[in-house]
């Protein structure tokens, strides 16, 4: 299994002079020290980053950090634009080979998350928190049925479910799956759809393909956030730092078993 970090993007919503988000610290320890730390304990075997923003910064940070697990860096130029356009770069990526992780890089969260998504039954499965604010910020997944069957900012009216939580930003896709979204992401990337979230390009799979199977792990009240916005730091120091599980014990490895 390998992980594909999305990390191009500014961060213009922090406002002043920033680095890339992937790089806030937080407790000492930076976004992406502590993602290429849990997916090591948890048996990726490796990380694919895609930067843009100050790409030179992340390359400075990774020469630093003592990853575990081998990392390479795929630059987009075209870091402005959406995110779906970063994942089109990756695309070599998506090739059928073998389950991969798709994951946000500025996201601050326990331990855990990641757990249930490596571990998890579902081949391609998403992580879902129902406790969220309204809104057109979060990106809302719809559940009918066991599965996800609406994903993105905006639910179109008339859409039926049982229920609907934030998308946390990590996904876990099988082989096929993974495969099928690089020839809607090309498709993306290729047209006037290049300011697209790459979760659009999710959905697109979803509408277009009534047999694909999204599943969920609910990871309402464990502690994560994205950093979007400087509240955001505020509440990652105040309210999520203090309850994250040290990495150490017990065994990740031991928790999920060997994801290959």
């Amino acid at each position: 299994m390998k992980a594909l970090i999305l990390a191009a993007g500014m961060g213009w919503r922090l406002g002043g002079d920033r680095p890339p988000k992937c790089l806030l610290e937080f407790a000492g320890r930076s976004l992406l020290a502590r993602h290429l730390e849990v997916l090591a304990a948890l048996g990726v075997g490796r990380a694919v980053i895609g930067t843009g923003y100050r790409h030179e910064h992340i390359e400075r940070a990774l020469a630093r950090i003592d990853a575990a697990i081998p990392v390479e860096t795929v630059f987009n130029p075209d870091y402005e634009e959406g995110n779906v356009v970063t994942l089109w770069r990756l695309r070599a990526h998506l090739d059928g080979r073998g389950p991969l992780l798709l994951m946000d890089a500025d996201v601050l969260c326990d331990r855990r998350l990641l757990e249930r998504l490596v571990g998890s039954p579902h081949a391609n499965c998403l992580l879902l928190d129902r406790d969220f604010e309204e809104g057109e910020e979060p990106v809302k997944a719809c559940v009918r049925g066991g599965r996800v069957v609406e994903l993105g900012r905006i639910v179109p009216e008339g859409v039926s479910c049982d229920f609907a939580g934030e998308s946390v930003g990590f996904f876990k896709l099988d082989g096929g799956t993974a495969r099928r979204l690089r020839s809607v992401v090309e498709a993306f990337a290729g047209g006037p759809r290049r300011d697209a979230l790459y979760e659009e390009a999710l959905r697109e799979m979803l509408v277009r393909e009534p047999g694909l199977e999204l599943g969920f792990e609910d990871v309402t009240g464990l502690p994560w956030t994205e950093i979007d916005f400087r509240s955001d730091i505020d509440r990652a120091n105040r309210e999520v730092l203090p309850r994250l599980i040290p990495l150490a014990a017990p065994s990740l490895r031991a928790l999920v078993g060997n994801p290959g």
